[in-house]
């Protein structure tokens, strides 16, 4: 049987990295002294990258953020996310052994994020990760991000893969929707940072932790296609 790619979502997904997340997003909204967001926020603000979740910040502050204000936050984010990086993130329990299973198989890994690519790349580096990986893109490595098809597929072409045997993991509706775009089974995971019950939207099938994530499950779910 020809292997399978298994492709990551990377913030609520494949790291819990909401502690760095908070703590750069407050540093870069101190510069406007708009009061910190706790973690119960992240989840309306997360998804789209760091420039739509510095914009979110400011609304649900109430601050409007004008067009020019907006690269020197955006820089300012970065700056301190990237001094910090890996911080406290780290990856979700069982997941390390659940990919060393898939790889173990012959299964491809892939990570599919609307983080910058070169903060995610930098990420994954940093946890000592980049070797489960034949292809990591993000929010800016093509001209269009989640939930267009074509950031998936190209994330596929990038790692060698068959969209045909590809399976995606991701926590929230970008993930769930640029699955469905691009015709290939969805994997949602209930502790990321969706907004409302990842059963609401629509997965093939929902994992509660990593030990749930078999390579059994992947070929399953591939064969129903």
């Amino acid at each position: 049987m020809k292997s399978a790619l298994v492709v990551f979502d990377l913030d609520g997904t494949l790291l819990d990295t909401h502690i760095d997340l908070v703590e750069s997003l407050n540093h870069t909204i101190a510069a406007l002294d708009l009061a910190p967001l706790g973690y119960n926020d992240l989840t309306h603000l997360v998804g789209n990258g760091a420039q739509v979740m510095i914009e979110r910040a400011c609304k649900l502050r109430g601050y409007a953020l004008k067009p020019d204000g907006l690269p020197a936050l955006l820089e300012r984010f970065i700056a301190h996310y990237t001094d910090n990086i890996p911080g406290a993130t780290k990856p979700y329990p069982g997941l390390i052994e659940a990919m060393d299973a898939l790889k173990a198989k012959g299964h491809r890994l892939a990570v599919c994020t609307n983080k910058l690519e070169s903060l995610a790349m930098l990420l994954i580096e940093r946890l000592k990760l980049s070797h489960y990986f034949d292809s990591i893109t993000g929010g800016d490595t093509f001209t269009v991000r989640k939930p267009d098809a074509q950031h998936l597929i190209g994330t596929v072409e990038r790692a060698g893969g068959d969209l045909s045997r590809t399976v995606m993991i991701g926590d929230s509706i970008n993930d769930i929707l640029v699955a469905r775009n691009a015709g290939v089974p969805s994997i949602a995971v209930p502790f990321g940072y969706s907004d409302v019950d990842v059963e609401t939207l629509g997965p093939n099938h929902i994992i509660a932790d990593y030990s749930e994530l078999t390579p059994a499950l992947v070929e399953g779910l591939l064969s129903i296609g």
